[in-house]
């Protein structure tokens, strides 16, 4: 997408909880001076234990529109959420989702590390993009595009005359302002005042800023060529239109699709990894006759707002946001984001633009390529419209994290009293791991058996073997990891070779045979699922 991602947040409908301003950490140079406030708190809670009670082995259990339906409001007795931006940072240091980039050095603001369990989540989530792109359809093609094109190409998109912020710099503290978002930034002197609002202030004249990381291609940098790190994914697609349709023989109405990573050079990122300067896109670019953009505008909107639904999002906290046409970008004769209500407030997760024909045309007319389509059954020939969903793949994971979080009390069977624990309610789908196998104890030919099983379940599905510390402790390690399964073996998993199947939800355990667990584990993993957070009660 050409807009930028993050824009002015809204307050929440009549009936939400949450009407918080998205606040932005103010910038604190290339080499950050300390990490975000978020990470200090993560710090300080990942160095305290995380909450583990005596969990025994044995606990007691406990048609598709073309129009978009209209978004719901959280009702006014629905519970209160517990999950903060704090804690979520938090757990994601603490189990190694997440860690702020070169922090050993200092860290380099808002740049981020991904963790084994992050990686591993992340790539879920695009594994579900792709998939509801190529394999449940066939009008939807793959492109891997370059991150260095060339210079031409962001000439056309008119990205080098206007892909802008506003910038002020204070002469007093150096830091550097968004001049259109000062009255939501902290002042660098009294974080409790905006910028310009104390007598110490003294800010610059407002200069336009290019968010386009400029680099040099050849060894000798004052005699190479110009050129830019993408700041978005799609130009990738538009400029290669003519080779897909070439080798697909696909017509309109057909995609293209790509994940990847784009650059910007964000004056105040900030807010965890929701804004960052480098940051991973899922973009589809559908090309349309364009007698028929409006039709396939809202299918996209639909479509798109049901993927975020059926990976386990509570409907409450979803919504479909149409652009004032003030907020539309250059190119837009229509948009609308789907928007997810993080603690920050409602923010945008993913947008979908009615792009016209503006992408094709400027890069025919900068190239000197003929990029339209020629219909042999009707002699037609024009240049489509297109439609694009385009969503960040760290920002989805965010939005999953958040929305999967929660707590509750738990008791252990005969215990005069509960402890809370922490768990990522992660859909099946998307969880990092899908099962954890856990020995009771180490001794009795238990570990042996323990390892049989993780080798027959680690072909199907992420599977982790885990004998560190009391059962108790790798329960609750595996609730905040977001492990749908645990499997236990215990004495009697030795003569009669069945095991104990515990389920992160509902903390249910079942004894199945080990035989035909790792299909039986599989298939539940692939059934519908919806999270408890939308009960109205524990």
């Amino acid at each position: 997408m050409h807009k930028r991602f993050g824009k002015r947040p809204r307050r929440a409908p009549g009936g939400t909880r949450r009407t918080s301003r998205n606040s932005v950490a103010a910038p604190r140079g290339v080499i950050a001076a300390q990490i975000e406030p978020m990470w200090r708190a993560a710090r300080t809670a990942a160095a305290r234990p995380s909450n583990t009670m005596a969990d025994k082995h044995h606990l007691s259990a406990r048609p598709m529109t073309e129009t978009p339906p209209p978004t719901p409001t959280q009702p006014d007795d629905a519970p209160a959420d517990v999950v903060t931006m704090d804690k979520v940072v938090a757990l994601c240091k603490r189990r190694g989702f997440i860690f702020p980039s070169s922090e050993i050095y200092g860290g380099v603001g808002s740049t981020y590390d991904f963790g084994h369990y992050g990686v591993l989540l992340k790539t879920n989530v695009k594994a579900q993009w792709w998939r509801a792109m190529l394999q449940e359809r066939d009008d939807i093609v793959a492109l891997d595009s370059a991150i260095l094109q060339h210079p031409k190409v962001w000439e056309a998109s008119g990205h080098l005359a206007g892909f802008t912020d506003p910038l002020v710099d204070c002469k007093t503290c150096g830091q550097r302002f968004r001049a259109d978002h000062l009255g939501e930034l902290p002042c660098g002197r009294k974080p409790s005042k905006h910028p310009g609002e104390t007598e110490d202030c003294d800010l610059t004249q407002a200069r336009d800023f290019n968010l386009m990381f400029e680099t040099t291609i050849g060894p000798v940098k004052e005699s190479g060529a110009t050129a830019y790190l993408r700041p978005e994914t799609a130009q990738g697609i538009f400029i290669n239109f003519k080779n897909v349709l070439q080798f697909s023989r696909k017509k309109p109405p057909f995609g293209i699709a790509q994940v990847g990573k784009s650059f910007r050079n964000e004056i105040t990122p900030g807010n965890f990894i929701f804004r960052t300067r480098e940051f991973e896109q899922m973009e589809m670019e559908f090309f349309v006759p364009p007698a028929e953009v409006g039709k396939w505008f809202e299918y996209w909107l639909t479509q798109r707002r049901s993927w975020y639904l059926g990976l386990g999002i509570r409907p409450d906290h979803l919504r479909l946001r149409a652009h004032e046409d003030s907020e539309l970008s250059h190119y837009s004769s229509a948009t609308s984001d789907v928007e997810y209500l993080f603690p920050i407030g409602w923010s945008e997760l993913e947008g979908i633009a009615n792009r016209g024909d503006f992408d094709l045309t400027q890069h025919a007319k900068h190239s000197g390529e003929k990029l339209e389509y020629f219909d042999q059954a009707t002699g037609e020939r024009y240049v489509p419209y297109v439609i694009e969903p385009a969503a960040g793949a760290d920002r989805a994971t965010l939005a999953f994290l958040v929305d999967a979080y929660d707590e509750e009390v738990v008791e252990a069977q005969g215990a005069g009293g509960g402890e809370t624990r922490t768990v990522l309610r992660l859909h099946p789908l998307l969880a990092p791991v899908k099962v954890a196998v856990l020995p009771l104890v180490r001794k009795d030919g238990q570990p042996e058996l323990a390892h049989e099983v993780y080798g027959g379940l680690r072909g199907l599905l992420q599977a982790e073997y885990d004998d560190g510390g009391s059962i108790g402790k790798r329960y609750r390690r595996h609730d905040e990891i977001g492990t749908p399964f645990c499997v236990t073996i215990d004495h009697e998993s030795i003569s009669d070779r069945t095991v104990t199947v515990r389920d992160r939800d509902s903390l249910t355990q079942e004894r199945l045979p080990i035989d035909g667990l790792a299909q039986e584990l599989a298939r539940r993993v692939s059934l519908p699922w919806s999270t408890p957070k939308l009960a109205p009660t524990r």
